[in-house]
């Protein structure tokens, strides 16, 4: 049951029965907090709502839930015999809206009419205000979106078809941010509300849950605003709470592209958050987010679970997405290929030994982008470098 939010860096508790966006004594992101000694096991719904013991929203309506969640865990054997590895793929191409950021948005979409919201804004690489627009239409409220105009053409198309106000702007989603500030209505920016990450965290849920109450030897995430790797973290402190899993937690990876690396500075220069990465420009668009607003939390999940962050190329990661979908036949996103990129170089490096079980998490369908080696989809705006 949930009982109250709690800053993420002060601590300060707030009312989780009143809309909230960030801690009203340091403006830092809030963090959804349950008694667990009133959790159960999770029930037969096949979709994320099996954990409802542990997400926030009070009373979930059955007929809401398109279907969110319970993704399948894939092996990639003629990858991880190429790369001497051993590596399992956490699919979230198959989601609704194709990407895991319908899981944070049937949650937080959800939790916020449960409050009374009539509407939600928000800055997006693409898939999420995709994600929030089409679950916002389902729910019956009104959506303002905003995109940077390198963004993949399809999640565009997706805005449009919900019926969302759709505001299209040159440079980065810290300038989409701008586009709506405007804009009165609820802000569900990344970490700006309490429960996107809500709902994200049952990826960490699922994985442990799949592999047989387990967990894995080492978690890669590709991090933007990384809500998922902070999610995935704090469902593993949970699960150790609940006595469901025990022992050392999963090594995070955090792996960013070398033209957008804000997370990966910070760690290598043992700050405690990050800086804003100027001219930030990645074909990897979901991670382009040159000064995340958790990027305390991110650190801090890495270094608590003996991980590491890392940066990749965009060269490298068209190759690895390349390389999947002729050896697998799995067509990744960018930012699931970059997961691969990262296993290569960490096996290079031998920070990954070749015994260790590497789950990594392809985060969207590789069919909404283009690739770099055909150009743009057909109408795309071109990429800006900024």
């Amino acid at each position: 049951m949930l009982t109250h939010l709690e800053c993420a860096r002060c601590g300060l508790s707030h009312d989780a029965d009143t809309v909230q966006n960030l801690c009203h004594e340091c403006a830092s992101p809030l963090l959804a907090r349950y008694d667990l000694t009133r959790v159960g096991r999770p029930t037969s719904e096949n979709s994320l709502w099996r954990y409802r013991d542990v997400l926030p929203v009070r009373d979930p309506d059955p007929a809401f839930s398109l279907g969110e969640g319970m993704t399948p865990i894939v092996p990639l054997p003629a990858l991880s015999r190429a790369l001497d590895a051993k590596i399992l793929m956490k699919d979230e191409s198959l989601i609704p809206t194709g990407s895991f950021k319908a899981r944070g948005a049937a949650v937080g979409v959800a939790r916020a009419k449960e409050l009374g919201v009539e509407g939600i804004k928000m800055p997006t690489n693409g898939n999420a205000g995709a994600a929030w627009a089409l679950y916002a239409a389902r729910a019956g409220l009104r959506s303002v979106i905003a995109m940077p105009d390198d963004a993949p053409l399809i999640t565009r198309e997706e805005v449009e078809a919900s019926g969302a106000e759709l505001r299209i702007v040159p440079g980065t989603i810290a300038d989409a941010a701008k586009a709506v500030a405007d804009v009165a209505l609820f802000d569900a920016s990344t970490l700006r509300e309490p429960y996107r990450i809500e709902g994200k965290k049952t990826m960490g849920y699922e994985i442990v849950e799949q592999l047989g109450w387990r967990v894995p030897d080492v978690i890669v995430y590709p991090t933007g605003g990384g809500v998922g790797l902070i999610g995935i973290h704090k469902a593993l402190h949970e699960m150790r709470e609940l006595g469901w899993i025990t022992g050392p937690m999963p090594r995070l990876v955090a792996v960013q592209s070398t033209g957008c690396a804000p997370i990966v500075r910070a760690f290598d220069e043992g700050a405690a958050e990050s800086a804003f990465w100027e001219d930030a420009y990645t074909d990897a668009f979901g991670i382009n987010v040159p000064k995340p607003l958790g990027d305390f939390i991110i650190l801090r999940a890495i270094r608590e679970t003996g991980g590491t962050a890392l940066a990749v190329d965009d060269e490298r990661i068209e190759a690895d997405r390349a390389e999947c979908a002729r050896l697998e036949g799995v067509f990744l996103c960018p930012e699931g290929a970059a997961t691969i990129s990262a296993v290569r170089a960490l096996r290079a490096n031998g920070w990954l030994a070749a015994d260790d079980e590497v789950v990594v998490l392809n985060t969207g369908a590789g069919i909404k982008y283009p690739s770099v080696n055909r150009g743009p989809a057909p109408e795309a705006a071109p990429h800006r470098r900024n």
